[in-house]
């Protein structure tokens, strides 16, 4: 059986995602074992890959109860099949960038350490 390649990432799709991602303090862009990803110190925020079906896939962390909105919600959303908070969404032309805005920045608020988190100046998440 002939191993599946994965496609790059397009251009125009990291930098959508980077333009969300590079407002946040500490949070850096690096190429990952497939696609790209962005970290704040040793943590990822975001990943964004292709798929060996070709399509291409952005992970990123949730709160718990976010995690299983999303993971009822259906396509384009998907739970991760590593780490409890992880989710994802399949990304294409059509996909909501507003959207996606609010959900990295909710990875980020989950992933970064409080002080970082603080300089954003959101208000707090209710409980």
């Amino acid at each position: 059986m002939a191993k599946v390649e994965r496609p790059e990432v397009p251009v125009w799709m990291v930098r959508r995602i980077a333009a969300i991602l590079e407002r946040f303090p500490g949070c850096e862009q690096e190429d990952a074992w497939t696609g790209v990803r962005w970290c704040v110190g040793q943590a990822t925020v975001a990943h964004v890959f292709g798929g060996e079906d070709q399509l291409f896939r952005v992970t990123f962390r949730a709160r718990p109860d976010e995690v299983a909105a999303l993971e009822h919600m259906g396509p384009p959303y998907f739970r991760s099949g590593w780490g409890g908070d992880v989710v994802g969404l399949v990304v294409d032309e059509h996909t909501d960038f507003a959207e996606l805005a609010e959900l990295l920045t909710d990875s980020f608020c989950v992933q970064a350490p409080r002080r970082l988190v603080e300089q954003l100046g959101l208000p707090e998440p209710r409980v």
